[in-house]
């Protein structure tokens, strides 16, 4: 009895393992159908929707203000120095500068569109297939890993520009200043417009990776017809 179920429980692995087997290799051998034209301008369709998604909602009015998902904290050491100011009535200032810091992220996402839409160009159709065939944000991590540098590089000076006419840099060094009178900060702290730009990027990939994810979930229903055709394969 016992050496029955056994065998059972091995011919039940050994079925779903040639089934999840079967399933990659179909999904493989429709990859291998597309054209590598087909394969990279579908990929290149599909992220740059979402570059168009994602610019277009944090791009705007409090656009990351009003998002908790992306939403631009002070940092910590700052954010523990709010806290405590507030108890004295001075957290205000806190408010405002989160407010400062996150309208400076959105101005800048709104003129990087160009950017990123060059950077996109920059695929290689030998990495597409692969692309297609990974995770759910697979396009968008390669994106990121490939592009980054060039992207931090090339956006930290329109937030820098931003934050600049917004009057950050002078809003953080006097609330900063206070905090570090009252014990509560280091006087020695990351620099801000890095600060800025990392998490505005971070929110920008954020919503592109959502938008990736959601046209693979439903390719079929994307208005693109080569979106529909390379994605509708995996």
């Amino acid at each position: 009895m016992i050496r029955t179920a056994f065998r059972y429980r091995v011919s039940l692995l050994s079925a779903l393992a040639l089934s999840s087997l079967g399933s990659a290799f179909a999904a493989s051998a429709a990859l291998d159908a597309l054209s590598s034209r087909d394969a990279a301008g579908g990929l290149r369709a599909a992220l740059s929707k979402g570059i168009d998604v994602a610019v277009v909602q944090l791009g705007t009015n409090n656009g990351f203000l009003n998002d908790s998902k992306v939403a631009i904290p002070l940092p910590s050491a700052l954010e523990k120095a709010e806290r405590a100011l507030s108890r004295i009535g001075m957290g205000g200032q806190g408010d405002e500068l989160k407010a400062t810091m996150n309208h400076a992220a959105e101005k800048a996402v709104a003129q990087a569109k160009p950017v990123f839409k060059q950077a996109l160009q920059h695929m290689t159709v030998s990495d597409a297939k692969g692309i297609l065939s990974g995770g759910d944000d697979a396009g968008t991590q390669y994106f990121r890993r490939a592009t980054s540098a060039q992207l931090t590089g090339k956006f930290k000076p329109i937030v820098a520009a931003e934050t600049a006419k917004l009057g950050l840099t002078a809003k953080y060094n006097e609330y900063a200043g206070k905090a570090a009178q009252l014990g509560l900060l280091s006087s020695q702290d990351a620099n801000l417009n890095d600060y800025v730009t990392a998490k505005a990027l971070d929110g920008l990939f954020s919503r592109i990776a959502d938008e990736e994810r959601e046209i693979r979930k439903d390719p079929l229903g994307q208005a693109s017809s080569l979106i529909k055709k390379v994605f509708g394969t995996l």
